[in-house]
């Protein structure tokens, strides 16, 4: 474990630290991947500490991963205690943007697609801008903040998000008749 500061760093969340698994100085984590196996392949992560504000982080070492009903159970090494575990608890586990693995054509970071301005493809009409996400079962779900404050929610499928251009920042939607009226 070592401090660091930030530098110009950017990240991305993977986790978030639950509490103390076991007595080995495990914890579950609440993975905020689609991807678990991602974990498996990391060798290191940073955790930052949500009570606190600002970029203070730590680096671990990470020993081993596993996923166990849901969750992701991660052993940083120098982390040996139920105690020590147990501080960590609330921490984000994150690592650098550029260490993120490429994607298959077609597929996109969540992280990426928040910021980028979504436009009706057939009318030219800007809808809003992406927010955050819905995730559960079936296509993930944009949150579209509108220039009038309202949210629209839209689904991320290939049917209605029919062009997506992250250098340009932007998403072309053709939405289904009747979803507009869905939405509050």
């Amino acid at each position: 474990m070592a401090s660091e500061a930030p530098g110009n760093e950017r990240w991305v969340a993977v986790a978030r630290v639950v509490g103390p698994r076991g007595n080995r100085g495990e914890v579950a984590a609440v993975p905020l991947s689609d991807n678990p196996e991602r974990f498996r392949q990391l060798e290191e992560v940073y955790l930052f500490d949500a009570e606190k504000a600002g970029a203070e982080h730590r680096r671990f070492a990470l020993e081993e991963a596993w996923e166990h009903r849901g969750r992701v159970v991660l052993k940083f090494r120098g982390v040996d205690t139920i105690s020590e575990a147990e501080r960590l608890r609330g921490c984000e586990v994150r690592i650098p943007l550029a260490s993120r693995p490429e994607l298959p054509e077609g597929e996109y970071y969540q992280s990426d697609l928040v910021g980028c301005e979504v436009i009706e493809r057939l009318s030219g009409r800007r809808l809003g801008r992406v927010r955050d996400w819905l995730q559960h079962f079936g296509p993930a779900i944009l949150k579209i903040e509108g220039e009038d404050g309202k949210e629209l929610l839209v689904p991320f499928a290939r049917s209605i998000c029919v062009e997506i251009d992250l250098p340009g920042g932007r998403i072309l939607v053709e939405l289904p008749d009747g979803l507009k009226d869905l939405n509050p």
